[in-house]
């Protein structure tokens, strides 16, 4: 994966976060997506929560690196882009913008960025609001608009990862697909093999049955390794070693 710019990684604050593992699920969430920095802001339980590490899920160089501050006011001193985080109307009137508008702004922006989320139960105070620049609203249904935590940082930490064009995890090598050459000699050699054991039976059936055979051999795309491989099994069974 490569590793953006940390100028150009958006900071994850949570606000009064209520539970440690909500606290480790929205590590994992941000570190699947490549980012590392989250600050806490008066965590219920304090801080460190022995909930969060288990939740993670491996994230512990999120949870190792979280910052803890009293006030958002504090958490978000240092940054130039503050986006909070709600999906309700708010007595505060302020730009709003779509995860996927938010994660273009922080890629060309100078200067840190932080997106701000509220308690599981009861999302940003309007005062909360009030401390950021712009709104960041998720498109969702009307009628219920609950995410938990960890969905809504994985949201947005998803919609940076493809503004940042994080590598994709290698695709093993799967090898050439197989010539036809050498399937049609597997296929060969599976039917002399049943034929020889009495499979093809009753008779009229065995073209119906052989076509069978073919389909499930060639559906696939055998490579040159797993032909030979399963031609070897096909000739220890023909030819089994004595014991």
């Amino acid at each position: 994966m490569n590793a953006a710019p940390p100028s150009t990684r958006p900071i994850i604050v949570l606000v009064r976060p209520q539970l440690g593992e909500n606290i480790g699920k929205a590590a994992r969430a941000m570190l699947n997506f490549g980012l590392t920095d989250m600050r806490l802001v008066s965590p219920r339980d304090g801080w460190p929560n022995p909930d969060a590490g288990p939740s993670a899920a491996g994230a512990d160089i999120v949870l190792d690196k979280a910052e803890v501050f009293e006030t958002l006011a504090d958490a978000v001193a240092d940054c130039a882009h503050v986006y909070a985080t709600t999906v309700r109307k708010r007595g505060v009137t302020k730009p709003v913008v779509t995860p996927e508008e938010a994660a273009r702004e922080v890629h060309q922006a100078s200067g840190r960025c932080a997106f701000v989320f509220g308690p599981e139960r009861s999302g940003l105070e309007t005062e909360d609001v009030a401390l950021a620049r712009k709104i960041l609203t998720v498109p969702i249904n009307p009628e219920f608009g609950s995410l938990n935590l960890a969905q809504a940082v994985i949201l947005c930490a998803y919609e940076w990862s493809k503004q940042a064009a994080l590598e994709q995890p290698t695709v093993t090598d799967l090898g050439e697909p197989a010539p036809q050459a050498e399937l049609e000699g597997m296929i060969g050699q599976f039917e002399t093999l049943l034929d020889n054991a009495g499979y093809f039976f009753p008779p009229d059936r065995a073209p119906a049955t052989k076509r069978t055979l073919r389909n499930l051999l060639t559906k696939p795309g055998w490579n040159h390794l797993e032909v030979r491989t399963l031609r070897g099994v096909l000739s220890a069974l023909a030819n089994p070693r004595a014991r």
